[in-house]
């Protein structure tokens, strides 16, 4: 493994072959199998298997160089290494400075890290941390992929305060975008009548290659229901619970709930919660891709309650086998 870090340029190159491309993402770089020791005693977020992926797909690609800038709070300091395929650069940044200066702090570290990488292009993945607004202010030629849709969030669901904040920000981002990706054709119709003029193309997120491979066993007793997703209103969790809550006193059943815990949330769910649901219920969280895999090769059903999400769809490959079973969706 090679750990680089580019010279300092402030010369803007003209596009070529291969095309270089900076990659702002919140990426889940302690995933990785192969990372320098000082960040291997990082927590494990969202595993996002989705951007991981898609960095396969890139460092196929002999036309593409990518180089991929994350911001964590936890490094003891910034640094750039070589892996997989791409060059990542996790820049040392303090959180409550990142959100107070609107970003800035962000689009200063990115700008530094830009003018070594001297990118041809630059991929704003989401705005959850920033990155749709920091492309535009680093003067390269830029496209945003939406993560979350916040406009379409808040007609469905309260936000936290946070990502209030994000939702007012959105607006100015997306609306300067020259091209915006998003994985739904819901969210292509949504967002061009939120911001006419603005080019939007549906570029769908591949899903990890483990999930094809599912060889599909499902319990039938106890009825084994799995869900996905970090519990909370938006996602629709009390939907779940209450109709679960009932058919405890009529069938024996599992739940498995694989992400994050929102312990708050489920501590205001309790009087949806019996004694014998809470027996049966099972949080599993930081799963890999393979770990997940295992979890719903053997489930009877897959529920995904949510109330808005970006692609408000289940993918219809997540359950696929040999056998040709497919999720509902």
């Amino acid at each position: 493994m090679r750990f680089t870090v580019s010279a300092d340029c402030d010369i803007f190159r003209p596009l070529k072959n291969p095309l270089t491309v900076a990659w702002i993402s919140d990426f889940p770089v302690e995933w990785l199998p192969q990372i320098p020791q000082s960040l291997q005693a990082l927590a494990r977020r969202h595993p996002a298997t989705w951007q991981i992926v898609l960095l396969s797909e890139f460092a196929r690609n002999p036309d593409l160089r990518v180089h991929i800038i994350l911001l964590r709070r936890r490094v003891e300091a910034s640094l750039s290494f070589e892996t997989n395929g791409a060059v990542f650069h996790v820049l040392k940044a303090p959180a409550f400075l990142r959100l107070a200066s609107l970003f800035w702090l962000d689009t200063l570290l990115v700008q530094r890290a830009c003018r070594r990488i001297r990118p041809d292009l630059v991929h704003a993945w989401g705005i959850e941390k920033g990155a749709a607004l920091i492309a535009p202010r680093l003067r390269y030629p830029y496209l945003v992929t939406i993560q979350g849709l916040f406009a379409w969030y808040k007609q469905m669901a309260p936000l936290p305060a946070y990502y209030r904040l994000i939702a007012k920000l959105e607006p100015f981002a997306l609306s300067r975008a020259p091209l915006i990706t998003t994985e739904s054709a819901f969210a292509v119709q949504f967002l061009e009548h939120q911001f006419p003029g603005v080019k939007i193309h549906q570029a769908e997120h591949a899903p990890n290659p483990v999930f094809r491979q599912i060889r599909r066993m499902p319990q039938l007793f106890p009825i084994r229901f799995v869900s996905v997703g970090t519990p909370g209103f938006r996602k629709g969790t009390d939907l779940l619970l209450k109709p679960l809550n009932v058919l405890t006193r009529q069938f024996p059943l599992d739940l498995t709930m694989i992400g994050s815990l929102n312990e708050s949330y489920l501590a205001s769910q309790q009087r949806f919660i019996s004694d014998e649901l809470r027996r049966r219920m099972r949080f599993r969280k930081n799963l890999s891709p393979a770990e997940v895999a295992t979890e719903l090769a053997t489930a009877t059903i897959l529920i995904l309650p949510t109330r808005a999400d970006t692609s408000p769809n289940a993918s219809r490959t997540i359950l696929s086998s040999r056998n040709g079973l497919r999720s509902p969706s």
